[in-house]
């Protein structure tokens, strides 16, 4: 699958908006080699209703004016406990934590590569501790392919 050039760094600024809003739990998943529908999926949490509407506002604010983009699809924005917008090549999933963690929908996908955050500037994100449980284990992944092709370079 041939991914959007703009994808990674539409995902990207739409983390940092995240961030900008105090979201927890932020992820970027890299998913395009598990589906084919799109390239990266967004997922973070906000407290409550105000904070998930506050997050959803400013990601779409964010990717309008220095994207271009406008979601395709929104879905949820009257309940605010699981809001997704969908750019096709990225989707964005704001949460509530009790509904984060029924779904767990990083989890379906846990062997998609995850983006390091610091790509989107956010330096000290606040991880959950199971959330922070994947990302060790996504960064763990990503040393141990690293030093496979370095291994298999050398022969």
């Amino acid at each position: 699958m041939v991914v959007n050039s703009d994808s990674r760094q539409w995902a990207l600024l739409a983390a940092a908006a995240a961030d900008s809003k105090k979201a927890t739990d932020i992820i970027v998943q890299n998913v395009k080699e598990d589906l084919l529908i799109t390239d990266y999926f967004v997922i973070a949490t906000g407290a409550n209703n105000r904070q998930v509407d506050a997050i959803t506002e400013a990601i779409e604010e964010k990717l309008r004016k220095e994207a271009g983009v406008k979601p395709i699809g929104r879905e949820g924005l009257e309940e605010q406990t699981w809001v997704l917008l969908d750019y096709g090549d990225i989707v964005v999933h704001v949460f509530q934590p009790e509904i984060r963690e029924y779904y767990r929908l990083e989890s379906l996908w846990s062997d998609a590569p995850m983006v390091d955050l610091g790509e989107a500037g956010i330096e000290q994100p606040e991880y959950s501790e199971r959330i922070e449980k994947l990302v060790a284990i996504a960064k763990e992944r990503l040393i141990s392919t690293l030093v496979g092709e370095e291994a298999s370079k050398l022969q």
